[in-house]
C-alpha cells in the first residue's frame, strides 16, 4: 500500500469515528433532552448546551484533517514514515474522539435528566462533561504535534 492511501486512510478514520462518537452523544443528549421536556420544559437553553457539547469531537476529528494538511505533506512525495504517522494520527484522534463523545454524551444525559426533575445541576453538569472533553483536547494536541514533524 503507498503511503498516500495510508494517510488517506488515517485521516478517514479521523474524520469518521470522531464524527460517530459525536453524534451519538449529541443524540444521548438530545433525547434525554425530549424526555426531560416532558417535566420541566423552562430548562430548554441548558438542555441545548447540555445536547450540542458532545459534537465537538466530531470538529476535532475535522480539525485534525485541517492540521495535517496544512503541512503540505499529502501528496504524490510522501515518504512511508509520513504516511505512517498520519495513519497513527488519525487512529487515535479517531478511537479518542469516538469514546469521548460517547460518554460525554452520557454525561450530560444524566444531567439533563437530573434538570428535567428540578434538580440544579447544569453547572455540575458542565465542570463533569468537561473531563471526557479533555481527553479529545489531548488527542487532537497530540495529531498537532506529529503533524509538526511530518
Amino acid at each position: 500500500m503507498t503511503p498516500i492511501v495510508l494517510a488517506y486512510i488515517g485521516i478517514g478514520i479521523m474524520i469518521a469515528l470522531a464524527g460517530a462518537g459525536s453524534a451519538y452523544g449529541v443524540s444521548y443528549g438530545g433525547n434525554a433532552a425530549l424526555g426531560a421536556m416532558k417535566k420541566n420544559s423552562d430548562a430548554f437553553g441548558n438542555y441545548l448546551v447540555l445536547s450540542a457539547l458532545p459534537g465537538t469531537q466530531g470538529l476535532y476529528g475535522f480539525a485534525g484533517y485541517f492540521v495535517i494538511s496544512g503541512t503540505g505533506v499529502l501528496g504524490p512525495d510522501i515518504t512511508a514514515v509520513q504516511g505512517a504517522a498520519v495513519l497513527g494520527a488519525g487512529i487515535a484522534m479517531g478511537i479518542v474522539g469516538l469514546l469521548s463523545g460517547i460518554r460525554q454524551g452520557q454525561v450530560c444525559a444524566n444531567g439533563i435528566a437530573g434538570i428535567g426533575s428540578g434538580h440544579d445541576v447544569f453547572g455540575s453538569t458542565l465542570v463533569l462533561a468537561v473531563f471526557p472533553e479533555l481527553y479529545a483536547i489531548l488527542a487532537f494536541a497530540a495529531t498537532f504535534m506529529i503533524s509538526g514533524t511530518l
